[in-house]
């Protein structure tokens, strides 16, 4: 940390012990939070008054990718507001580089994730020897593939898949579209479900979805939930599974085999900081290539 910092640092706290009384153990947190921002920003190049909201972005990256948990990470934002709006005070900068970044919701944890060879296991026990078996394999293995909501995975229609580029196109929360890479495997399986089982399934009918019942109408997320515990329990799988469980799998299999925490974000469509708001611009080749190089089943 350069000298500046440290000093810009203990003034701050300074500050904050005399206009509010501060602990001890308080203020201890803040340096400490803000002595690692600015060893972060030095390696940059960067220091505390140069830094803009993209820097405080990436420094939260490295900590939510080393396990930091949400709370965690909205003690850091805070404490960094608290700073960039005394340096506002003070003149000394003319806008707060944390301003526009959201605190994430200190809401429930996510689900365990499966094991790799659970998931191996869940996914071989539909019987694909029969249009629902086929189907169910395919819905199965395009969720672990893509990381959809189960919304958006029942939702899916016909005119959405690029098969011959390889990629789907979603629309999710708040009607926001991105185009996720479905991998080889999944891609496979999804032209023997079109090729094989839709048509069986539909008669002759017509539907948009992709995914369809034995009725001729798209599946439903709750038939999906059923499939799913039904599969789970086939495969000898003791703990509750739910469709969120294998979007999950998805993040952490990736994570765990080194694909970049901002790729994953960007694959899932999360927007904020809750569900770890990091984004950069990365095109779609990048990202099929990346996708491929980090999924257990790419």
């Amino acid at each position: 940390m350069q000298p500046a910092d440290e000093k810009r640092i203990e003034a701050f706290l300074d500050t904050l012990w005399a206009e509010r009384g501060l602990s001890e153990n308080t203020l201890s947190s803040y340096r400490y939070d803000l002595t690692r921002l600015a060893g972060h920003l030095q390696a940059a190049g960067s220091d505390l008054l140069r830094a803009g909201r993209e820097d405080v972005l990436q420094f939260l990256a490295t900590q939510v990718q080393a396990g930091k948990s949400p709370r965690s990470i909205s003690r850091y934002l805070s404490g960094f507001r608290q700073f960039y709006q005394w340096q506002l005070r003070e003149g000394r900068l003319q806008r707060d580089p944390t301003a526009l970044i959201e605190s994430p919701r200190l809401g429930r944890g996510l689900p365990k994730a499966l094991s790799e060879p659970q998931v191996e296991a869940l996914l071989e026990t539909p019987d694909t020897d029969t249009p629902l078996g086929l189907r169910d394999r395919t819905m199965l293995e395009m969720m672990y593939a893509t990381g959809l909501r189960v919304s958006e995975l029942v939702q899916l229609e016909l005119g959405s898949l690029g098969i011959n580029q390889g990629v789907v196109r979603v629309v999710g929360k708040g009607g926001k579209e991105r185009l996720v890479p479905l991998g080889e495997e999944s891609l496979d399986w999804l032209q023997r479900y079109l090729e094989n089982a839709r048509p069986t399934l539909m008669k002759g009918g017509a539907c948009a979805n992709v995914f369809v019942t034995s009725r001729k109408k798209g599946m439903t997320r709750q038939a999906f939930w059923h499939a799913i515990r039904k599969h789970a329990a086939a495969a000898g799988i003791s703990q509750p599974v739910s469709p969120h469980m294998l979007r999950h799998s998805f993040a952490t299999h990736l994570l765990n085999h080194g694909a970049d925490l901002r790729v994953v974000q960007l694959l899932l469509g999360h927007s904020d900081l809750s569900t770890t708001q990091i984004y950069t611009h990365i095109a779609r080749e990048g990202l099929k290539r990346l996708h491929s190089k980090h999924h257990p089943r790419g």
